[in-house]
């Protein structure tokens, strides 16, 4: 049973998504220290330092063009939006309980490992530096780097090419359903995540986890 175990762990790989996969992320946890009053939190959060703003920063916008521009949109913000920069580690913390320890498990039984995250390439240089889990992957495909984003198809062939691995040898989970059924056109065994428990089953019937 073991050996069978050995053989399918290597004939596919697991692809994870990092932010609220393996890290919780949320932009008020870093602003809500910064902001006390409730409403003036959910203003900034929905009109200054929005997640759909950020988002440019996945899909490969410098940070040196975002900052001064929204700044002069929203000059009396400059010091929380220099903020979203200088503190963003504190918007992904801290790791979704359970599924560090499962990339763990898969690690020691050699399951090839990738990571797939839309973040910003800048961004991601300073997360990564402080997080030894990254090391237990063989490649990580950052949306910032390559200028393309989930759900883009052109970034699930991205991943193909650099892993090595066929559409249907790629295990994936990502909290977004629309990544997700992007991931399912290319024929990838695509699980929308919803937490460990959940995730060690899926990895389990797919032949990647031992019990």
């Amino acid at each position: 049973m073991f050996g069978a175990f050995i053989m399918s762990s290597f004939a596919k790989a697991v692809v994870f998504d990092v932010g609220r996969v393996l890290f919780h992320w949320n932009l008020r946890t870093l602003f809500a220290k910064l902001i006390d009053d409730p409403v003036e939190l959910d203003w900034f959060l929905t009109e200054v330092v929005s997640e759909g703003w950020h988002f440019q920063h996945d899909r490969g916008v410098p940070l040196s063009e975002m900052l001064p521009a929204r700044i002069a949109q929203f000059p009396d913000q400059a010091l929380r939006i220099a903020a979203y920069a200088a503190r963003f580690n504190e918007t992904a913390r801290p790791p979704v309980e359970g599924v560090h320890e499962l990339v763990g498990r898969l690690h020691a039984d050699a399951v090839p490992l990738f990571c797939l995250t839309n973040f910003g390439d800048e961004l991601f240089a300073q997360f990564r530096a402080e997080h030894a889990i990254f090391d237990l992957f063989e490649d990580i495909i950052v949306s910032g780097e390559e200028k393309i984003a989930k759900p883009d198809q052109r970034i699930y062939e991205l991943v193909e090419q650099r892993s090595g691995y066929s559409a249907s040898q790629l295990f994936f989970t990502d909290d977004n359903a629309a990544n997700i059924e992007a991931a399912r056109k290319r024929d990838w065994d695509a699980h929308l995540f919803t937490d460990a428990n959940s995730l060690e089953s899926q990895l389990q019937r797919a032949g990647l986890l031992r019990s």
